[in-house]
């Protein structure tokens, strides 16, 4: 059980998110090149470790307010199955392997995975209570993990991939703190205080804006690199059924939405499954 708690505490269907890694060449089509996915291990591992570092030491900030929340009260450390010292080794594990992988991968990677570390940190530490900045934080390590897959594969991120990425995941964030805010009620503001500095309609307004803005970057990405304009309406739905959800009062989470929410999912391996028949079927 004790094991299984440590398992909880890494968080390791968050590193889903890592998979961003493998963007810049499975969109630039030359992920099927020999001992390509190969040379992304180490620095998915590296990601990964890194991310969980930044999850435990944010249960562990988190662990007080997480004890009064309806989900987050059964998480490791705010339900002690997890002690603070022992966490506190698990975070400063996971980093020391993560930094020493990084070494061996490249001074770019390097310093991409010590600013994602820097802003993770900084995020728990303060800046996930002041409005706005919260968001571009979260938002944040999706272009660094993007960044990152260019660096690794020495591929360019183009301007309108990098825009896509960086809007769809300010969407998200905004769309899981209206989840939050939504879930929790008046109680929101005792879990997360910058919840309590958006003002009625703002984050549903917010995720709006940013939901059609993605859909115009992605589909400007799609004419100008030659993948197919087909998946615009696998997006499309993908946007709107996340709105649907998060307004229906369920999750925001992200990865949460994705591997729970049966269309998500299904629209989400549509969409891979046509980006690789157009880019690779030929």
């Amino acid at each position: 059980m004790k094991m299984i708690a440590y398992l909880q505490l890494l968080r390791p269907t968050q590193w889903l998110k890592n998979l961003m890694l493998f963007f810049p060449p499975f969109l630039g089509g030359t992920i099927q090149q020999p001992g390509l996915l190969l040379l992304g291990i180490l620095p998915l591992v590296s990601f990964s470790l890194a991310s969980s570092a930044t999850y435990v030491l944010n249960d562990i900030l988190d662990r007080q307010s997480d004890a009064h929340h309806p989900r987050k009260k059964h998480r490791p450390v705010a339900s002690g199955k997890v002690s603070q010292p022992a966490a506190y080794a698990l975070a400063l594990l996971c980093l020391i392997a993560s930094l020493y992988l990084a070494i061996g991968i490249s001074t770019t990677f390097l310093l991409l995975l010590l600013a994602y570390l820097a802003i993770s940190t900084c995020y728990s530490l303060k800046l996930k209570q002041l409005p706005i900045v919260d968001l571009f934080c979260i938002a944040s390590g999706f272009l660094l993990r993007l960044e990152a897959g260019g660096e690794v594969f020495a591929i360019a991120i183009s301007d309108w991939l990098f825009l896509s990425v960086f809007l769809l995941a300010v969407f998200l964030a905004t769309g899981k703190r209206l989840g939050e805010k939504q879930s929790l009620g008046e109680k929101a503001g005792g879990h997360r205080k910058a919840l309590l500095s958006y003002p009625e309609g703002f984050l549903q307004g917010t995720m709006y804006m940013t939901g059609g803005a993605v859909l115009v970057t992605y589909t400007q990405y799609v004419i100008t690199r030659n993948v197919m304009i087909y998946t615009v309406p696998l997006c499309c739905f993908g946007l709107l059924r996340f709105i649907l959800r998060v307004q229906s009062g369920q999750s925001g989470d992200p990865t949460e939405s994705l591997l729970k929410d049966a269309p998500l999912f299904v629209v989400g391996l549509l969409w891979a499954a046509m980006i690789g028949w157009g880019l690779y079927a030929g």
